[in-house]
């Protein structure tokens, strides 16, 4: 069977682009995690704020995942170091705050779908983004914010284990530190989803011409 491209692959009829708590409280201006935060804002949020309208005007569904926490915090985890981390930084993720909004920058659009949750380190697990995927007759997800130490390779394992074809622009994803974000990128995500970059993306969807796949797939040893 022929490998398909790229222009392919993210035909609008079949792709949404996911953001991945692209949120105040996260990568905003005052955010409690300021190193991934500035990770993100250098290239991540510019190249997601370059994709969205592009999405938007191809067709493509557009998706906001965000995490909210009551300022109780039932029906949060607590059962990982990060969770006990971020209640200690203060992150102030109570429903309706700007630390549990969207960027502005980023919307919502009017056709945009925001799903929330209050629990897990990843978009896809018990949450209703699975359900609501199947609902738009997405087979291709494209994955987009932060971060890439936890919650980008989640969405990207959960997606292939459901049967999604999964793509990564790599520049509008971010992690810390940034070497570290790359090798898994290169090492660990490329094995599962299709690594591309934002203006590949904008090419496949308003260049007019099919945009090739890698020739090669990524070497595996061991």
């Amino acid at each position: 069977m022929a490998r398909r491209t790229l222009t392919e692959l993210v035909r609008p009829t079949h792709t949404a682009v996911v953001t991945q708590e692209c949120q105040g409280a996260v990568i905003g201006h005052d955010a409690a995690l300021a190193e991934l935060a500035a990770a993100a804002n250098r290239e991540a949020i510019p190249n997601i704020a370059r994709l969205l309208p592009a999405a938007r005007r191809s067709g493509v569904h557009v998706i906001h995942c965000l995490f909210q926490r009551r300022a109780d915090g039932l029906g949060s985890n607590h059962n990982a170091p990060l969770f006990a981390a971020t209640r200690a930084l203060g992150m102030d993720l109570s429903p309706g705050s700007p630390g549990a909004s969207l960027l502005p920058q980023l919307g919502p659009d009017e056709g945009d779908l925001v799903l929330t949750r209050f629990h897990g380190v990843g978009p896809m697990g018990g949450t209703d983004l699975d359900s609501v995927l199947r609902n738009l007759g997405v087979t291709t997800i494209i994955a987009t914010g932060v971060s890439v130490n936890i919650a980008i390779p989640s969405l990207v394992m959960d997606g292939v284990n459901s049967g999604y074809d999964v793509v990564v622009p790599r520049d509008a994803v971010a992690g810390v530190p940034d070497d570290y974000a790359k090798a898994v990128i290169d090492n660990s995500l490329a094995l599962l989803a299709t690594v591309t970059t934002t203006v590949e993306l904008l090419d496949a969807w308003e260049g007019g011409a099919d945009v090739a796949l890698p020739l090669r797939p990524p070497e595996v040893t061991g």
